[in-house]
């Protein structure tokens, strides 16, 4: 996996849309026309459609100009999603293939009929539409198109190959053929195995996307949060309380640990959409608002009071004296509206910063320039006012705000000095483009769910 080419379909998708984390990653997008993609979810299609769409169409919305810049040189013509099971378990869904389906000048390789259940009818309403579109294709006919993509169906990666060692540049992926164990082929959770067959397939681009699990943070278990390590979740209840039987002198009872609740993967698991994600969230806030309503005990609700439990009146000092910005609502606003700015200049959605300092820059720049704002049209009316005495006040304006502060006529309000701020330190959006046509295009993210 070291090879040169091989990426993390997250770090892709975090880089063309903007994360401070992976704005290094410069991936080289010209070395050759062929990709693989490991994985079927829909993270996996989201990478597969960025590679296919002109850049003429991404131009429009908020994925980022030094993206843009590779995704120019970009030498792919032909991209293949590959998954070690069959078209009834992957995990894709219908609007990520639909998107795919109708792109400009991309064809879709056609699956084998063979692969599809014969009575496609009988199925679940979700899947007999997917499998639907899938027998369907794409709007553009092979022949007549430049591009393409297909779903290659029951492969397992076994090795990524190069033809020296000297270039280490990827050529090509080798995969062992699986086999579907049971005799039900629609089952989503049927299982196959490898068999002695193998297949090549070239590629000069390999992007892994076999899916995320949380982890547990330090101190978790101190504290008798109990972790899945297998299914990188932690033990609640539907709503998302967490719960215990260590709480329970029998060990008979799972009991909510007060205060303590979660949401999204490290809830049900690295399963769904992001408006499942939404729905999670939805649920578990409607759960702390109903327990803090009926008087449900919280942290530090004991008479064993524990300052060091106290959230974030315990943690403000320990913060501040380190030297840590922490985020208010208003400083993600500014940033947002100037990132919104820079992006109207550009006729798209928004420019994002792509590094923190970019972030904390425009932040300060921001705020001085409203201060300078505030004070030249305070000193240009108060020249105006009537005074007593008969000297010119100063019309000079300066270029920062003054220090020390200017002579001012009588009876007027004092200039309050520059506050110092707290400036917020993560990128404020979401990591997928939108599209400046629809407001909801940010649901299709599926990459920026945090772990935790």
């Amino acid at each position: 996996e070291n090879l040169k080419g091989i990426y993390s379909a997250r770090a892709f998708v975090g880089w063309y849309n903007g994360l401070p984390e992976y704005s290094d990653l410069a991936p080289d997008l010209s070395t050759g026309e062929e990709a693989v993609v490991i994985g079927q979810g829909n993270v996996a299609l989201d990478v597969a459609r960025t590679l296919l769409s002109g850049v003429g169409r991404l131009k429009s919305t908020d994925i980022t100009e030094q993206a843009l810049a590779a995704l120019s040189k970009s030498k792919v013509k032909r991209v293949r999603v590959i998954g070690r099971r069959g078209p009834l378990q992957a995990s894709f869904t219908i609007k990520e293939v639909r998107e795919l389906m109708t792109l400009p000048n991309v064809g879709f390789e056609s699956i084998d009929r063979r692969l599809l259940p014969p009575e496609l009818a009988k199925l679940p309403r979700a899947q007999k539409r997917l499998m639907q579109l899938l027998s369907k294709g794409s709007l553009t006919s092979m022949t007549e198109a430049k591009k393409s993509w297909s779903l290659k169906f029951f492969l397992s990666p076994t090795s990524f190959n190069c033809p020296n060692d000297v270039s280490a540049q990827l050529s090509s992926v080798t995969c062992a053929k699986n086999a579907l164990q049971g005799s039900n082929p629609s089952d989503p959770a049927a299982k196959v195995s490898m068999t002695d067959e193998n297949i090549i397939l070239p590629a000069s681009l390999a992007f892994r996307s076999i899916g995320y699990k949380s982890q547990a943070i330090p101190g978790m278990q101190d504290n008798g949060i109990a972790f899945d390590e297998k299914s990188g979740t932690i033990p609640n209840d539907p709503y998302g309380r967490i719960i215990s039987n260590s709480l329970d002198p029998d060990g008979l009872m799972a009991i909510h640990i007060p205060g303590m609740y979660c949401t999204g993967w490290v809830k049900r698991g690295p399963t769904g959409v992001i408006a499942t994600t939404m729905e999670d969230a939805f649920a578990t806030a409607e759960a702390i608002a109903y327990d803090w309503e009926h008087q449900v005990p919280f942290l530090n609700s004991k008479d064993d009071f524990n300052i060091e439990k106290r959230g974030w009146t315990a943690l403000k000092g320990q913060v501040e004296a380190k030297g840590i910005r922490r985020v208010s609502w208003s400083d993600w606003q500014k940033i947002d509206s100037a990132e919104k700015e820079r992006g109207a200049r550009r006729g798209k959605e928004r420019e994002k910063f792509t590094s923190v300092k970019e972030m904390l820059e425009r932040r300060d720049m921001t705020l001085l320039e409203r201060n300078e704002s505030n004070f030249q049209s305070w000193h240009f009316n108060a020249s105006l006012l009537p005074h007593e005495h008969t000297s010119k006040p100063d019309t000079k304006l300066p270029s920062e705000p003054p220090t020390p502060q200017p002579k001012i006529p009588p009876k007027m309000p004092q200039i309050p000095a520059t506050p110092r701020v707290t400036i917020p330190h993560q990128h404020p959006h979401p990591h997928r483009p939108l599209n400046s046509q629809s407001r909801n295009s940010h649901r299709r993210n599926r990459h920026s769910r945090p772990p935790i």
